[in-house]
């Protein structure tokens, strides 16, 4: 065997000993690889977008803070009115709010307003002036009680389109959410945002949120100062969301306004973007003396980045090109392992025809010397025994060309038995009597019995009854079932027989070797009046023992 094959391939026996686990182990540790990678670059994109939301929510809460100074400014504008006029009609309000509306400065809100801070006594005294005046179907609603003490009923609101026309008489006063802005207003004199609140104009319309901005419009009687109304705007909350929107760029973040608490109850406007949840960042900001928190949602279209997607899919490019890689080579290794396994099967098969060989050349002489002397002590003269050592001779090469030509055919039991003891049958001295039914036996089995036999035949040409001149030997053989033969071996007129001190090759061949080959124990005895032999043998049909025959060949040839 070439040494340098055989110890290629010992060292790589750890690829044969895990064909299947090899394989799968390279692809396992590549897609480690890949989804640590995937990881990564989703961690450092987490990373950027935190970054850029919080950049993103600050361009936000400075849009929508912009778009309420400017309403702010308007309020402040049209305070500036009703402060310095004792009366204002409605159709100067009109054009004021018109004036504002087209230099932007009430771009998302409803329009503006104008409310009478009155006490509850005078409330109906001021709808009688209202409806002789400009209002003809002026009433306040919900009627104020008197211990309300004030109320504030709404008076003008610019644009007068259908839903602010609903809020004209309503006395905002009577809420207390409107009325808690309204008294801070007038205590900081300064616009102050009321809470979540569902407007008027929104009866239709249940679960509409949103907020007003008050701005306290003063006046001087008798040296004292004092509130003479409010000038304020009304805003859905949704509408101020996305006119702020229009100043900034970000269209991938979703937007939630909430009034100083962040829970449902006090969701104020919602900005909806499509796409999958990111990274949110919370930010308080102050509109109208009034804390909102604004929250910032980044969005994005699909579970992975295009670079986590393209790092992802040559992973896996990776692990299966690995795993391939990996049964490749295992591939190679066992089939290196089995050439290895087949070189030492074949060796041993050598070693072990070269011991046969060597044993059968052996016993080969040991019969041609016990065929000469047994043939000269018979011989009548020269010619005599010329002729009768050519034939023992010639019947001795038969018994080698039946085994070696049999071809794997069937070989009937007589031809065995006759073939390996012919050379002692021939001619009026014969010394072997032999009979039995016809039974055929198969390839190796008719092998493993030609053994046997040969083996008996030389010991008992060395040391029994074919030693002596008037030695016999009997074989008889019987079928005990349709599956199993019977061969008995018996031999007498030879010298005594004792027990051998030690066992030799060819016993150690016919109880171990040839018991082995036909699957049955061999009952060898040494008795005095010589050896007898019992063997059992399987009778196979041809077609099991092919089948057999192919297994076996199959496992033995790489």
């Amino acid at each position: 065997m070439d040494r340098a094959l055989l110890s290629r391939v010992e060292k790589q026996a750890w690829f044969h000993r895990y064909p299947r686990g090899w394989p799968f182990l390279l692809f396992a540790i590549a897609a480690i690889i890949t989804a640590v990678s995937v990881v990564s670059i989703e961690r450092a994109d987490r990373r950027t977008r935190l970054v850029e939301l919080d950049r993103n929510l600050t361009e936000i809460a400075s849009g929508l803070q912009r778009r309420a100074s400017e309403n702010v400014a308007a309020l402040r504008a049209a305070a500036a009115l009703f402060s310095t006029r004792e009366t204002v009609t409605s159709e100067e309000f009109e054009v004021l709010v018109n004036d504002l509306r087209a230099s932007g400065g009430s771009q998302s809100s409803m329009g503006i307003g104008w409310a009478r801070r009155l006490g509850v006594l005078e409330v109906p005294t001021f709808e009688v002036e209202r409806r002789e005046r400009e209002q003809a179907d002026f009433i306040v609603f919900p009627r104020p009680q008197l211990d309300q003490g004030v109320a504030t009923p709404i008076v003008f609101l610019s644009p007068m389109d259908e839903w602010n026309r609903r809020a004209i008489g309503y006395d905002m006063y009577s809420e207390p959410v409107r009325r808690e802005a309204m008294d801070a207003a007038v205590r900081l004199g300064q616009p102050v945002a009321s809470g979540r609140v569902h407007l008027v104009q929104d009866k239709d319309s249940p679960g509409s949120a949103g907020f007003l901005i008050y701005m306290p419009v003063f006046t001087n009687v008798d040296g004292q100062r004092t509130v003479k109304g409010f000038v304020y705007s009304p805003f859905r909350a949704e509408e101020f969301v996305n006119a702020a929107a229009e100043l900034y760029r970000v269209r991938d973040v979703e937007v939630a306004l909430y009034d100083r608490n962040k829970s449902p109850e006090n969701l104020l406007a919602v900005r909806r973007v499509p796409g999958r949840n990111g990274a949110t960042l919370d930010r308080r900001i102050v509109i109208g003396q009034r804390e909102w928190i604004i929250s910032a949602t980044s969005k994005s279209t699909g579970a992975l980045t295009p670079l986590s997607r393209i790092t992802l899919i040559f992973g896996l490019i990776a692990s299966v090109l690995a795993m391939a890689l990996g049964w490749l080579i295992t591939s190679r290794a066992a089939a290196d392992r089995q050439v290895l396994e087949w070189l030492s099967r074949q060796s041993a098969i050598r070693n072990s025809l070269t011991r046969e060989l060597n044993h059968r050349v052996k016993n080969t002489l040991a019969n041609v010397l016990s065929i000469i002397a047994l043939t000269r002590r018979r011989a009548d003269g020269l010619d005599d025994f010329a002729e009768s050592l050519s034939a023992r001779i010639r019947a001795l090469s038969a018994t080698h060309d039946l085994l070696s030509e049999s071809d794997w055919k069937n070989a009937p039991i007589d031809q065995i038995v006759h073939s390996e003891l012919a050379p002692y049958m021939e001619g009026s001295d014969n010394h072997v009597e032999m009979s039995g039914p016809e039974i055929s036996l198969a390839p190796n089995d008719a092998l493993s019995l030609g053994l046997a036999i040969h083996e008996l035949a030389t010991n008992a040409a060395k040391y029994g009854a074919l030693s002596a001149p008037y030695g016999r030997i009997h074989v008889r053989w019987n079928r005990l079932s349709p599956e199993v033969a019977e061969l008995h071996w018996r031999e007498e007129g030879g010298p005594p027989v004792c027990q051998p001190e030690k066992r030799g090759f060819g016993r150690d061949l016919i109880e171990k070797i040839v018991a082995h080959e036909l699957r049955s124990e061999v009952d060898l005895q040494f008795k005095p009046g010589g050896v007898e032999c019992t063997l059992q043998i399987p009778i196979r049909h041809a077609t099991e023992f092919s089948l057999r025959s192919n297994r076996r060949m199959g496992g033995e040839v790489p």
